[in-house]
């Protein structure tokens, strides 16, 4: 499955969120860290969802960027 992961930029740290799996988050100080973990913290929240006998939510979020004037 692939899940579309939203990365926030802080002047401090990145946070990375999943919303096809509230409560899937996680930060660091860099982006490619913030991918390692948040890609560790789906697989920990999927594990824990079968675990507890509950249905894996299907991906079905998707992003695009778009530009505008500023």
């Amino acid at each position: 499955m692939r899940y579309t992961v939203i990365l926030e930029q802080s002047p401090t740290s990145v946070g990375a969120y999943v919303p096809d799996l509230p409560g899937c988050i996680a930060a660091a100080d860099t982006k490619a860290e913030a991918l390692q973990l948040i890609a560790q913290a789906v697989e920990l929240h999927l594990e824990d969802l079968k675990a507890r006998g509950e249905p894996i939510p299907e991906p079905h979020s998707s992003s695009e960027t778009i530009e505008v004037a500023a």
